[in-house]
């Protein structure tokens, strides 16, 4: 998402990776589910917004210095029969005169699970002069608290490019799983796939967390599988944005562009292949469902077991929780920026939301054990910790 892709990296994946807790016998309503179909009548809708949706209106990066991100560059048109989210973006060569656009997700709250949105890219501009560097997104990003941050996370799902940029002729797309970056001096380390083709119209794009590994698929094809450190590490936004990368290519006046989106579904917990993602959205459309959103109603997955239990289980829960004496006095407390190898015991209390600095989850301090290395991933939140019960 910013400017370089060039020092892409990865560390081979330690240790065994621990089992997703999904199944496909869990069923969506199991493990909570996000879908939209954007059927809203404009950015300043109050269903958009009490839906979980934020157009942004802040100033800032990514892209061309000066350029404006409004509201009003969000709209949601008819196209080939069914309401979408059109993004519009547009300049003239300079910052002053260049709009982008943005919609994200309120509540920083989606980890392990599926993604998928059908999103259309355009290759040219509907307005203006062709050429400019144009980037054309869907995406998933924690805030970064810091330079090099080791607790960032972002699964850029795509980023087109259709008219190149960061050096590159277009079109190209990219796939980008970050661990962490610094803007000056600029540095990243992530690591990216990339196709060198033309993604004009509309796609399926889908990304499946699970098990260590960020696998990405375009229109059922899978097209990357990132693992190691870059694994995401707390929870994240869902987002879509429109941006100039500069305004070197551009020439002539105005040049308008759009991106469109149809759909949005994320499935917690639950790895779903791409004809899943497509036939689940398929029937909430045919059921005259346009949203629906229970990421949070459970607290995860619940699946039956494959044969009966061979004793009764009792009748109440236990009046105090398990313990494990003897092993929480012997562990240290987790510290953020500490690193760990596989084996080490530390004491920690998982936060609320997946920030560290946040508010604590309630739940009391827990033993955990590193499954390999690992540094700024919070104990309760990643795969990289094993539970070994409450303290």
């Amino acid at each position: 998402m910013r400017q370089s892709l060039a020092l892409a990296g990865a560390v081979t994946l330690l240790g065994t990776l621990a089992v997703f807790a999904g199944a496909p016998s869990a069923s969506a309503a199991d493990c909570g589910q996000l879908f939209d179909d954007f059927s809203y009548s404009s950015s300043s809708d109050t269903a958009l917004t009490a839906h979980g949706w934020t157009p942004r209106s802040y100033s800032g990066g990514p892209g061309v210095s000066g350029a404006t991100w409004s509201p009003n560059n969000i709209t949601f048109p008819t196209a080939d029969g069914q309401k979408v989210m059109q993004l519009t973006a547009s300049t003239d060569g300079t910052g002053a005169g260049t709009n982008h656009a943005e919609l994200y997700s309120t509540q920083k709250r989606y980890f392990e699970g599926t993604y998928a949105s059908r999103v259309r890219f355009t290759d040219t501009p509907t307005g203006g002069s062709d050429g400019d560097h144009i980037n054309e997104t869907f995406f998933t990003i924690s805030p970064l608290n810091g330079d090099l941050d080791p607790t960032y996370s972002e699964l850029d799902i795509s980023e087109y490019l259709p008219n190149g940029g960061w050096g590159e002729t277009g079109p190209i797309n990219y796939q980008t799983t970050w661990y962490t970056y610094r803007n000056e001096p600029w540095y990243a380390d992530n690591t990216h796939s990339e196709q060198r083709s033309s993604l004009n119209g509309w796609h399926d794009l889908v990304a499946t967390v699970a098990n260590g590994h960020v696998i990405y698929y375009i229109d059922g094809v899978q097209v990357g599988d990132h693992s190691g450190h870059v694994y995401p590490r707390q929870t994240m936004t869902i987002n879509w944005n429109l941006w100039f990368i500069d305004t070197a290519a551009h020439s002539g006046g105005l040049s308008t562009y759009v991106q469109q989106v149809d759909w949005v579904l994320f499935a917690k917990n639950r790895v779903l292949t791409p004809a899943q993602v497509s036939s689940s959205a398929a029937a909430y459309r045919s059921g005259g469902t346009t949203f629906t959103d229970t990421v949070d109603a459970t607290g995860g997955c619940t699946n039956p077991p494959t044969t009966p239990p061979t004793t009764t289980p009792p009748t109440s829960p236990p009046t105090t929780p398990p313990t494990n004496p003897g092993n929480c006095s012997s562990a240290a407390e987790w510290a953020f920026a500490t690193a760990y190898t596989g084996g080490q015991t530390v004491i920690h209390e998982k936060s609320r939301y997946g920030d560290p600095s946040g508010p604590a989850s309630g739940d009391g301090k827990h033993l955990w054990k590193a499954r390999y290395w690992t540094q700024g991933s919070e104990p309760g939140w990643t795969q990289q910790w094993e539970d070994l019960g409450r303290c």
